[in-house]
Protein backbone atom coordinates (compact mmCIF):
# COMPACT_ATOMS: atom_id res chain seq x y z
CA UNK A 1 0.00 0.00 0.00
CA UNK A 2 1.32 3.44 -0.92
CA UNK A 3 2.08 5.87 1.86
CA UNK A 4 0.20 9.19 1.79
CA UNK A 5 1.68 12.43 0.54
CA UNK A 6 3.68 14.19 3.25
CA UNK A 7 3.47 11.19 5.61
CA UNK A 8 7.06 9.99 5.39
CA UNK A 9 9.24 7.80 7.57
CA UNK A 10 12.31 10.06 7.21
CA UNK A 11 10.75 12.95 9.14
CA UNK A 12 11.41 13.64 12.85
CA UNK A 13 9.47 11.59 15.40
CA UNK A 14 6.69 13.24 17.36
CA UNK A 15 5.07 12.44 20.67
CA UNK A 16 3.51 9.00 20.77
CA UNK A 17 0.15 10.64 21.41
CA UNK A 18 0.25 11.99 17.87
CA UNK A 19 0.51 8.47 16.41
CA UNK A 20 -2.57 6.42 15.61
CA UNK A 21 -3.76 3.39 13.66
CA UNK A 22 -6.99 2.36 12.01
CA UNK A 23 -9.53 0.86 14.41
CA UNK A 24 -11.92 -2.03 13.85
CA UNK A 25 -15.14 -1.04 15.70
CA UNK A 26 -16.59 -4.57 15.52
CA UNK A 27 -13.57 -6.36 16.97
CA UNK A 28 -12.59 -3.42 19.13
CA UNK A 29 -8.94 -3.46 18.07
CA UNK A 30 -6.48 -1.36 16.06
CA UNK A 31 -4.99 -2.69 12.84
CA UNK A 32 -2.83 -1.68 9.89
CA UNK A 33 0.11 0.74 9.61
CA UNK A 34 0.84 3.58 11.99
CA UNK A 35 -0.10 7.13 11.00
CA UNK A 36 0.90 10.40 12.57
CA UNK A 37 -0.16 14.01 12.53
CA UNK A 38 1.37 16.07 9.74
CA UNK A 39 3.88 18.61 11.00
CA UNK A 40 3.46 22.36 10.42
CA UNK A 41 6.25 22.14 7.85
CA UNK A 42 4.42 19.41 5.95
CA UNK A 43 1.18 21.38 5.97
CA UNK A 44 3.04 24.38 4.59
CA UNK A 45 4.76 22.29 1.92
CA UNK A 46 1.48 20.73 0.77
CA UNK A 47 -0.21 24.12 0.43
CA UNK A 48 2.76 25.69 -1.35
CA UNK A 49 2.84 22.82 -3.83
CA UNK A 50 -0.88 23.37 -4.42
CA UNK A 51 -0.24 27.05 -5.08
CA UNK A 52 2.49 26.16 -7.59
CA UNK A 53 0.04 23.80 -9.31
CA UNK A 54 -2.80 26.33 -9.47
CA UNK A 55 -1.85 28.40 -12.52
CA UNK A 56 -0.87 25.48 -14.79
CA UNK A 57 -3.92 23.47 -13.65
CA UNK A 58 -6.46 26.25 -14.16
CA UNK A 59 -5.02 26.97 -17.63
CA UNK A 60 -5.55 23.39 -18.84
CA UNK A 61 -8.11 22.84 -21.56
CA UNK A 62 -11.44 21.71 -20.06
CA UNK A 63 -11.09 18.34 -21.79
CA UNK A 64 -7.84 17.73 -19.88
CA UNK A 65 -9.48 18.40 -16.50
CA UNK A 66 -12.47 16.26 -17.47
CA UNK A 67 -10.20 13.39 -18.50
CA UNK A 68 -8.43 13.70 -15.13
CA UNK A 69 -11.72 13.31 -13.25
CA UNK A 70 -12.69 10.32 -15.39
CA UNK A 71 -9.29 8.76 -14.73
CA UNK A 72 -9.73 9.11 -10.96
CA UNK A 73 -13.00 7.19 -11.30
CA UNK A 74 -11.26 4.42 -13.23
CA UNK A 75 -8.44 4.18 -10.70
CA UNK A 76 -10.92 3.91 -7.81
CA UNK A 77 -12.75 1.07 -9.55
CA UNK A 78 -9.40 -0.61 -10.19
CA UNK A 79 -8.89 -0.93 -6.42
CA UNK A 80 -11.53 -3.67 -6.54
CA UNK A 81 -12.65 -5.65 -3.52
CA UNK A 82 -9.72 -4.53 -1.33
CA UNK A 83 -11.19 -1.05 -1.01
CA UNK A 84 -14.59 -2.37 0.11
CA UNK A 85 -13.05 -4.85 2.54
CA UNK A 86 -10.85 -2.22 4.21
CA UNK A 87 -13.66 0.32 4.41
CA UNK A 88 -15.93 -2.33 5.97
CA UNK A 89 -13.34 -3.08 8.63
CA UNK A 90 -12.67 0.56 9.48
CA UNK A 91 -16.32 1.68 9.64
CA UNK A 92 -18.47 -1.41 10.37
CA UNK A 93 -20.60 -0.42 7.38
CA UNK A 94 -21.87 -3.38 5.33
CA UNK A 95 -20.28 -4.27 2.00
CA UNK A 96 -23.50 -3.60 0.10
CA UNK A 97 -23.74 -0.05 1.43
CA UNK A 98 -20.09 0.66 0.62
CA UNK A 99 -20.38 -0.82 -2.86
CA UNK A 100 -23.24 1.59 -3.50
CA UNK A 101 -21.23 4.44 -2.05
CA UNK A 102 -18.32 3.63 -4.36
CA UNK A 103 -20.71 3.76 -7.31
CA UNK A 104 -21.94 7.15 -6.12
CA UNK A 105 -18.35 8.39 -5.80
CA UNK A 106 -17.46 7.24 -9.29
CA UNK A 107 -20.72 8.66 -10.63
CA UNK A 108 -19.97 12.06 -9.07
CA UNK A 109 -16.56 12.15 -10.74
CA UNK A 110 -18.01 11.33 -14.14
CA UNK A 111 -20.88 13.77 -13.74
CA UNK A 112 -18.51 16.64 -12.96
CA UNK A 113 -16.32 15.60 -15.88
CA UNK A 114 -19.37 16.07 -18.10
CA UNK A 115 -20.04 19.49 -16.55
CA UNK A 116 -16.45 20.59 -17.24
CA UNK A 117 -16.59 19.33 -20.84
CA UNK A 118 -19.88 21.09 -21.57
CA UNK A 119 -18.54 24.31 -20.06
CA UNK A 120 -21.62 26.44 -19.43
CA UNK A 121 -21.03 26.29 -15.67
CA UNK A 122 -18.75 29.36 -16.00
CA UNK A 123 -21.90 31.48 -16.46
CA UNK A 124 -20.50 33.67 -19.22
CA UNK A 125 -22.30 37.03 -19.53
CA UNK A 126 -21.67 39.51 -22.32
CA UNK A 127 -23.00 43.03 -22.64
CA UNK A 128 -21.65 44.36 -25.94
CA UNK A 129 -20.42 47.94 -26.01
CA UNK A 130 -21.81 50.89 -27.91
CA UNK A 131 -19.26 53.68 -28.49
CA UNK A 132 -21.97 55.86 -30.10
CA UNK A 133 -24.26 55.86 -27.07
CA UNK A 134 -25.16 59.27 -25.65
CA UNK A 135 -24.46 60.94 -23.33
CA UNK A 136 -21.60 58.49 -22.61
CA UNK A 137 -20.25 55.51 -24.56
CA UNK A 138 -21.34 52.11 -23.31
CA UNK A 139 -18.39 49.86 -22.30
CA UNK A 140 -18.05 46.28 -23.50
CA UNK A 141 -18.45 44.05 -20.40
CA UNK A 142 -17.74 40.30 -20.28
CA UNK A 143 -18.06 38.31 -17.08
CA UNK A 144 -17.40 34.68 -16.13
CA UNK A 145 -16.51 32.50 -13.16
CA UNK A 146 -12.87 31.62 -12.49
CA UNK A 147 -11.37 29.23 -9.88
CA UNK A 148 -10.45 30.56 -6.43
CA UNK A 149 -7.12 28.80 -5.86
CA UNK A 150 -5.95 26.03 -3.48
CA UNK A 151 -8.79 24.53 -1.43
CA UNK A 152 -8.69 22.61 1.88
CA UNK A 153 -11.13 19.69 2.08
CA UNK A 154 -12.02 17.72 5.23
CA UNK A 155 -13.30 14.14 5.09
CA UNK A 156 -16.53 13.05 6.78
CA UNK A 157 -16.67 10.10 9.17
CA UNK A 158 -19.96 8.65 7.94
CA UNK A 159 -19.19 8.49 4.21
CA UNK A 160 -15.67 7.05 3.81
CA UNK A 161 -15.92 7.28 0.01
CA UNK A 162 -18.60 9.72 -1.20
CA UNK A 163 -17.68 12.53 1.25
CA UNK A 164 -14.05 11.62 1.55
CA UNK A 165 -10.79 11.71 -0.43
CA UNK A 166 -12.40 11.79 -3.89
CA UNK A 167 -15.86 12.81 -2.67
CA UNK A 168 -18.10 15.71 -3.54
CA UNK A 169 -15.99 18.52 -2.06
CA UNK A 170 -12.78 17.31 -3.72
CA UNK A 171 -14.30 16.63 -7.13
CA UNK A 172 -16.21 19.93 -7.28
CA UNK A 173 -13.05 21.85 -6.38
CA UNK A 174 -10.94 19.98 -8.95
CA UNK A 175 -13.67 20.50 -11.55
CA UNK A 176 -13.62 24.25 -10.90
CA UNK A 177 -9.85 24.31 -11.44
CA UNK A 178 -8.72 24.38 -7.81
CA UNK A 179 -5.94 22.17 -6.40
CA UNK A 180 -6.98 20.29 -3.24
CA UNK A 181 -5.15 19.68 0.03
CA UNK A 182 -7.18 16.98 1.71
CA UNK A 183 -7.33 16.33 5.47
CA UNK A 184 -8.11 12.64 5.99
CA UNK A 185 -10.62 11.62 8.65
CA UNK A 186 -8.86 9.57 11.37
CA UNK A 187 -11.77 7.10 11.50
CA UNK A 188 -10.74 5.54 8.16
CA UNK A 189 -7.08 6.33 7.40
CA UNK A 190 -6.34 3.14 5.46
CA UNK A 191 -9.35 3.60 3.18
CA UNK A 192 -8.19 7.18 2.66
CA UNK A 193 -4.70 6.00 1.71
CA UNK A 194 -6.10 3.59 -0.87
CA UNK A 195 -8.23 6.26 -2.55
CA UNK A 196 -5.47 8.87 -2.32
CA UNK A 197 -3.21 6.42 -4.13
CA UNK A 198 -5.81 6.15 -6.88
CA UNK A 199 -5.95 9.95 -7.20
CA UNK A 200 -2.16 10.20 -7.34
CA UNK A 201 -2.00 7.56 -10.08
CA UNK A 202 -4.54 9.59 -12.05
CA UNK A 203 -2.39 12.70 -11.56
CA UNK A 204 0.61 10.89 -13.03
CA UNK A 205 -1.29 9.17 -15.85
CA UNK A 206 -2.96 12.38 -17.04
CA UNK A 207 0.13 14.60 -16.64
CA UNK A 208 -1.43 16.87 -14.04
CA UNK A 209 0.73 19.29 -12.01
CA UNK A 210 2.16 17.34 -9.07
CA UNK A 211 0.74 19.55 -6.33
CA UNK A 212 -2.83 19.43 -7.62
CA UNK A 213 -3.71 16.92 -4.90
CA UNK A 214 -2.15 15.96 -1.56
CA UNK A 215 -3.37 14.34 1.64
CA UNK A 216 -2.51 15.00 5.28
CA UNK A 217 -3.34 12.98 8.40
CA UNK A 218 -4.17 14.26 11.86
CA UNK A 219 -6.13 13.09 14.91
CA UNK A 220 -7.07 16.44 16.43
CA UNK A 221 -7.86 19.94 15.20
CA UNK A 222 -4.25 21.11 14.90
CA UNK A 223 -3.63 20.01 11.29
CA UNK A 224 -7.02 21.26 10.15
CA UNK A 225 -6.63 24.65 11.78
CA UNK A 226 -3.15 25.02 10.32
CA UNK A 227 -4.61 24.36 6.87
CA UNK A 228 -7.42 26.87 7.27
CA UNK A 229 -5.08 29.54 8.59
CA UNK A 230 -2.55 29.13 5.79
CA UNK A 231 -2.57 32.34 3.73
CA UNK A 232 -2.50 30.46 0.40
CA UNK A 233 -5.67 28.44 1.07
CA UNK A 234 -8.63 30.18 -0.59
CA UNK A 235 -11.66 28.14 0.53
CA UNK A 236 -12.64 25.20 2.75
CA UNK A 237 -15.05 22.29 2.30
CA UNK A 238 -16.14 20.47 5.49
CA UNK A 239 -18.72 17.89 6.55
CA UNK A 240 -18.96 17.04 10.24
CA UNK A 241 -20.03 18.35 13.62
CA UNK A 242 -21.21 21.83 14.55
CA UNK A 243 -18.26 22.16 16.91
CA UNK A 244 -15.70 21.23 14.26
CA UNK A 245 -17.28 23.27 11.49
CA UNK A 246 -17.67 26.34 13.66
CA UNK A 247 -14.02 26.12 14.78
CA UNK A 248 -12.87 26.14 11.15
CA UNK A 249 -15.32 28.91 10.23
CA UNK A 250 -14.12 31.12 13.09
CA UNK A 251 -10.47 30.48 12.20
CA UNK A 252 -11.11 31.42 8.57
CA UNK A 253 -12.98 34.59 9.57
CA UNK A 254 -10.14 35.63 11.88
CA UNK A 255 -7.51 35.54 9.11
CA UNK A 256 -6.12 38.87 7.86
CA UNK A 257 -7.81 37.93 4.58
CA UNK A 258 -10.93 35.88 5.51
CA UNK A 259 -11.97 33.02 3.23
CA UNK A 260 -15.25 31.13 2.75
CA UNK A 261 -15.85 27.93 4.73
CA UNK A 262 -18.54 25.70 3.27
CA UNK A 263 -19.35 23.57 6.31
CA UNK A 264 -22.20 21.12 6.57
CA UNK A 265 -22.75 20.61 10.29
CA UNK A 266 -25.88 18.58 10.88
CA UNK A 267 -29.65 18.77 11.07
CA UNK A 268 -32.63 17.17 12.80
CA UNK A 269 -34.62 17.07 9.53
CA UNK A 270 -38.20 17.39 10.84
CA UNK A 271 -40.96 15.21 9.41
CA UNK A 272 -44.52 16.56 9.54
CA UNK A 273 -47.25 13.92 9.20
CA UNK A 274 -50.48 15.73 8.37
CA UNK A 275 -53.94 14.36 9.26
CA UNK A 276 -55.37 13.11 5.95
CA UNK A 277 -52.11 11.35 5.00
CA UNK A 278 -52.04 9.82 8.47
CA UNK A 279 -55.56 8.41 8.08
CA UNK A 280 -54.80 6.94 4.65
CA UNK A 281 -51.19 5.76 4.99
CA UNK A 282 -50.26 5.77 8.69
CA UNK A 283 -48.84 2.23 8.77
CA UNK A 284 -46.80 2.70 5.59
CA UNK A 285 -45.39 6.01 6.85
CA UNK A 286 -44.40 4.37 10.15
CA UNK A 287 -42.63 1.62 8.20
CA UNK A 288 -40.77 4.09 5.99
CA UNK A 289 -39.79 6.28 8.92
CA UNK A 290 -38.40 3.30 10.81
CA UNK A 291 -36.16 2.47 7.88
CA UNK A 292 -35.06 6.09 7.52
CA UNK A 293 -34.33 6.56 11.24
CA UNK A 294 -32.29 3.35 11.54
CA UNK A 295 -30.57 3.24 8.11
CA UNK A 296 -26.81 2.98 8.59
CA UNK A 297 -27.36 2.89 12.38
CA UNK A 298 -28.78 6.39 12.03
CA UNK A 299 -25.46 7.87 10.92
CA UNK A 300 -26.74 10.17 8.18
CA UNK A 301 -26.82 13.97 8.20
CA UNK A 302 -30.37 13.62 6.87
CA UNK A 303 -31.54 11.25 9.62
CA UNK A 304 -35.14 12.25 10.62
CA UNK A 305 -34.58 13.25 14.24
CA UNK A 306 -37.97 14.92 14.76
CA UNK A 307 -41.46 13.67 13.85
CA UNK A 308 -44.55 15.83 14.36
CA UNK A 309 -48.27 15.21 14.06
CA UNK A 310 -51.67 16.20 15.43
CA UNK A 311 -53.23 14.32 18.35
CA UNK A 312 -56.06 11.91 17.68
CA UNK A 313 -56.76 8.20 17.20
CA UNK A 314 -54.82 7.98 13.94
CA UNK A 315 -51.77 9.65 15.51
CA UNK A 316 -51.94 7.31 18.52
CA UNK A 317 -52.03 4.28 16.20
CA UNK A 318 -49.15 5.71 14.20
CA UNK A 319 -46.95 6.14 17.29
CA UNK A 320 -47.77 2.60 18.42
CA UNK A 321 -46.89 1.18 15.01
CA UNK A 322 -43.63 3.15 14.90
CA UNK A 323 -42.73 1.82 18.37
CA UNK A 324 -43.49 -1.76 17.31
CA UNK A 325 -41.20 -1.49 14.32
CA UNK A 326 -38.34 0.16 16.23
CA UNK A 327 -38.35 -2.63 18.81
CA UNK A 328 -37.79 -5.13 15.99
CA UNK A 329 -34.72 -3.36 14.57
CA UNK A 330 -31.47 -5.04 15.70
CA UNK A 331 -28.85 -2.95 17.45
CA UNK A 332 -25.78 -2.09 15.38
CA UNK A 333 -22.16 -0.99 15.56
CA UNK A 334 -21.48 2.70 15.07
CA UNK A 335 -18.61 4.09 13.01
CA UNK A 336 -16.13 4.63 15.81
CA UNK A 337 -15.89 4.88 19.58
CA UNK A 338 -16.20 8.66 19.83
CA UNK A 339 -19.39 8.83 17.80
CA UNK A 340 -20.95 6.00 19.83
CA UNK A 341 -20.06 7.64 23.13
CA UNK A 342 -21.56 10.94 21.98
CA UNK A 343 -24.78 9.20 20.95
CA UNK A 344 -25.13 7.26 24.20
CA UNK A 345 -24.46 10.38 26.25
CA UNK A 346 -27.06 12.36 24.30
CA UNK A 347 -29.59 9.53 24.51
CA UNK A 348 -29.21 9.33 28.29
CA UNK A 349 -29.49 13.10 28.60
CA UNK A 350 -32.80 13.05 26.70
CA UNK A 351 -34.13 10.37 29.00
CA UNK A 352 -33.54 12.61 32.00
CA UNK A 353 -35.49 15.61 30.67
CA UNK A 354 -38.91 16.13 32.32
CA UNK A 355 -41.76 15.69 29.86
CA UNK A 356 -39.77 13.32 27.60
CA UNK A 357 -40.64 9.64 27.59
CA UNK A 358 -38.91 6.67 25.94
CA UNK A 359 -41.53 4.69 24.01
CA UNK A 360 -39.44 2.13 22.13
CA UNK A 361 -35.91 0.75 21.95
CA UNK A 362 -34.28 -2.07 20.02
CA UNK A 363 -34.31 -5.33 21.99
CA UNK A 364 -31.94 -7.53 20.02
CA UNK A 365 -28.39 -7.51 18.71
CA UNK A 366 -25.06 -6.29 20.00
CA UNK A 367 -24.10 -2.63 19.89
CA UNK A 368 -26.26 0.49 19.90
CA UNK A 369 -30.02 0.16 19.73
CA UNK A 370 -32.48 2.49 18.04
CA UNK A 371 -34.62 4.55 20.39
CA UNK A 372 -37.76 6.68 20.05
CA UNK A 373 -38.77 9.41 22.48
CA UNK A 374 -42.03 11.33 22.72
CA UNK A 375 -43.09 14.69 24.14
CA UNK A 376 -45.62 17.49 23.65
CA UNK A 377 -45.19 20.84 21.93
CA UNK A 378 -45.02 22.79 25.18
CA UNK A 379 -42.12 20.70 26.49
CA UNK A 380 -40.36 20.84 23.14
CA UNK A 381 -40.55 24.63 22.98
CA UNK A 382 -39.51 25.05 26.63
CA UNK A 383 -36.36 22.92 26.27
CA UNK A 384 -34.03 24.14 23.50
CA UNK A 385 -31.82 21.05 23.86
CA UNK A 386 -34.65 18.97 22.40
CA UNK A 387 -34.06 20.64 19.03
CA UNK A 388 -30.36 19.71 18.96
CA UNK A 389 -29.13 16.93 16.67
CA UNK A 390 -28.54 13.52 18.28
CA UNK A 391 -26.41 11.79 15.65
CA UNK A 392 -27.47 8.17 15.61
CA UNK A 393 -30.53 5.87 15.43
CA UNK A 394 -33.08 7.95 17.31
CA UNK A 395 -35.98 10.31 16.80
CA UNK A 396 -38.24 12.48 18.94
CA UNK A 397 -41.99 12.29 18.30
CA UNK A 398 -43.85 15.50 19.18
CA UNK A 399 -47.64 15.62 19.55
CA UNK A 400 -49.42 18.85 18.63
CA UNK A 401 -52.98 19.90 19.32
CA UNK A 402 -53.51 21.32 15.83
CA UNK A 403 -52.12 23.28 12.89
CA UNK A 404 -51.27 26.32 15.02
CA UNK A 405 -48.92 24.30 17.23
CA UNK A 406 -47.24 22.70 14.20
CA UNK A 407 -46.59 26.21 12.90
CA UNK A 408 -45.23 27.33 16.27
CA UNK A 409 -42.70 24.51 16.23
CA UNK A 410 -41.75 25.24 12.62
CA UNK A 411 -41.15 28.91 13.42
CA UNK A 412 -38.87 28.00 16.33
CA UNK A 413 -36.73 25.53 14.38
CA UNK A 414 -33.17 26.44 13.53
CA UNK A 415 -31.87 25.98 9.99
CA UNK A 416 -32.16 22.46 8.60
CA UNK A 417 -30.93 20.50 5.62
CA UNK A 418 -34.40 19.07 4.98
CA UNK A 419 -38.01 19.06 6.07
CA UNK A 420 -40.48 16.38 5.03
CA UNK A 421 -44.26 16.69 4.72
CA UNK A 422 -46.46 13.62 4.48
CA UNK A 423 -49.75 14.94 3.18
CA UNK A 424 -52.54 14.73 0.68
CA UNK A 425 -53.23 17.65 -1.66
CA UNK A 426 -56.07 18.56 0.70
CA UNK A 427 -53.57 18.68 3.59
CA UNK A 428 -51.22 20.90 1.62
CA UNK A 429 -53.96 23.42 0.85
CA UNK A 430 -54.99 23.49 4.50
CA UNK A 431 -51.40 23.91 5.75
CA UNK A 432 -50.03 26.49 3.29
CA UNK A 433 -48.71 28.60 6.17
CA UNK A 434 -46.64 25.66 7.44
CA UNK A 435 -45.10 25.16 3.99
CA UNK A 436 -44.28 28.87 3.72
CA UNK A 437 -42.56 28.78 7.13
CA UNK A 438 -40.50 25.71 6.22
CA UNK A 439 -39.23 27.29 3.00
CA UNK A 440 -37.36 29.80 5.18
CA UNK A 441 -35.91 27.06 7.39
CA UNK A 442 -34.57 24.37 5.06
CA UNK A 443 -32.64 23.66 1.89
CA UNK A 444 -34.82 20.80 0.64
CA UNK A 445 -38.56 20.18 1.10
CA UNK A 446 -39.69 16.58 0.60
CA UNK A 447 -43.26 15.54 -0.19
CA UNK A 448 -44.39 12.05 0.86
CA UNK A 449 -40.87 10.68 1.03
CA UNK A 450 -37.96 10.38 3.46
CA UNK A 451 -34.90 12.60 3.87
CA UNK A 452 -32.25 9.87 3.85
CA UNK A 453 -30.89 9.29 0.37
CA UNK A 454 -29.54 12.35 -1.44
CA UNK A 455 -29.68 12.19 -5.23
CA UNK A 456 -26.57 13.48 -7.00
CA UNK A 457 -27.76 15.65 -9.88
CA UNK A 458 -28.04 19.15 -11.26
CA UNK A 459 -31.00 20.33 -9.15
CA UNK A 460 -30.08 18.88 -5.75
CA UNK A 461 -29.71 21.27 -2.80
CA UNK A 462 -27.84 19.80 0.15
CA UNK A 463 -27.41 22.74 2.46
CA UNK A 464 -29.56 25.02 4.55
CA UNK A 465 -29.63 27.98 6.92
CA UNK A 466 -27.25 27.99 9.91
CA UNK A 467 -26.50 25.78 11.81
CA UNK A 468 -27.19 23.19 9.11
CA UNK A 469 -24.48 24.88 7.04
CA UNK A 470 -22.39 28.04 7.17
CA UNK A 471 -23.74 29.28 3.83
CA UNK A 472 -27.33 28.48 2.86
CA UNK A 473 -26.67 29.65 -0.72
CA UNK A 474 -24.46 26.66 -1.50
CA UNK A 475 -24.79 22.89 -1.80
CA UNK A 476 -22.30 20.11 -1.08
CA UNK A 477 -24.10 17.61 -3.33
CA UNK A 478 -24.82 17.93 -7.03
CA UNK A 479 -23.20 19.88 -9.82
CA UNK A 480 -24.08 23.27 -8.30
CA UNK A 481 -21.36 22.50 -5.71
CA UNK A 482 -18.81 23.72 -8.25
CA UNK A 483 -19.88 27.34 -7.66
CA UNK A 484 -18.46 27.28 -4.12
CA UNK A 485 -14.94 27.26 -5.50
CA UNK A 486 -15.22 29.96 -8.17
CA UNK A 487 -15.68 33.73 -8.27
CA UNK A 488 -16.72 36.18 -11.00
CA UNK A 489 -14.28 38.32 -12.98
CA UNK A 490 -15.40 41.02 -15.44
CA UNK A 491 -13.30 42.11 -18.45
CA UNK A 492 -14.06 45.62 -19.66
CA UNK A 493 -13.17 46.66 -23.23
CA UNK A 494 -10.59 43.89 -23.65
CA UNK A 495 -9.34 42.89 -27.12
CA UNK A 496 -10.58 39.54 -28.41
CA UNK A 497 -7.17 37.87 -28.47
CA UNK A 498 -6.68 38.40 -24.72
CA UNK A 499 -10.16 37.33 -23.58
CA UNK A 500 -10.78 33.80 -22.26
CA UNK A 501 -12.23 31.57 -25.01
CA UNK A 502 -15.61 31.51 -23.23
CA UNK A 503 -16.01 35.30 -23.67
CA UNK A 504 -14.86 35.85 -27.24
CA UNK A 505 -17.22 36.83 -30.03
CA UNK A 506 -16.81 33.44 -31.61
CA UNK A 507 -18.37 30.93 -29.23
CA UNK A 508 -15.58 28.39 -29.71
CA UNK A 509 -16.84 26.01 -27.04
CA UNK A 510 -20.52 26.23 -27.96
CA UNK A 511 -21.53 27.03 -24.38
CA UNK A 512 -24.68 28.82 -23.28
CA UNK A 513 -24.00 32.52 -22.64
CA UNK A 514 -26.18 35.43 -21.52
CA UNK A 515 -25.65 37.89 -24.37
CA UNK A 516 -27.31 41.28 -23.93
CA UNK A 517 -29.83 39.67 -21.59
CA UNK A 518 -30.71 36.63 -23.75
CA UNK A 519 -29.36 33.08 -23.47
CA UNK A 520 -27.59 32.05 -26.64
CA UNK A 521 -25.06 29.61 -28.07
CA UNK A 522 -24.52 31.71 -31.17
CA UNK A 523 -21.43 33.64 -32.17
CA UNK A 524 -21.59 37.40 -31.82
Amino acid sequence: MEQGSYVRTDTPQYDLEAHFRAFDPVRGEPFGPEFRDASPEEVDEAVRQAELAFEPYRQLAPERRAAFLDRIAEEILALGDELIAIACRETALPAGRLTGERARTVGQLRLFADVVREGSWVEARIDTGDPEREPAPKPDLRRMLVPLGPVAVFGASNFPLAFSVAGGDTVSALAAGCPVVYKAHPAHPVTSELVAGAVRRAVAAEGMPEGVFSMLHGMGYEVGLALVRHPLIQAVGFTGSLRGGRALFDAAAARPAPIPVYAEMGSINPVFVLPSALERNGDAIAEGLTNSITMGVGQFCTNPGLVLGVQGEAWTRFIARLAERIVEVPAGTMLYKGIQEAFCSGRDRLRSIPGVRTIAESRSGAGVGAVIFTTDVGSFLDRPELSEELFGPSSLVVTATGAEELERVARRLEGQLTATIHATEEDLLRHRVLIDILQRKVGRLIFNGYPTGVEVGHAMQHGGPYPATTDARSTSVGTAAIFRFARPVCFQDFPQAVLPPELRNRNERGIWRLVNGELSQADL
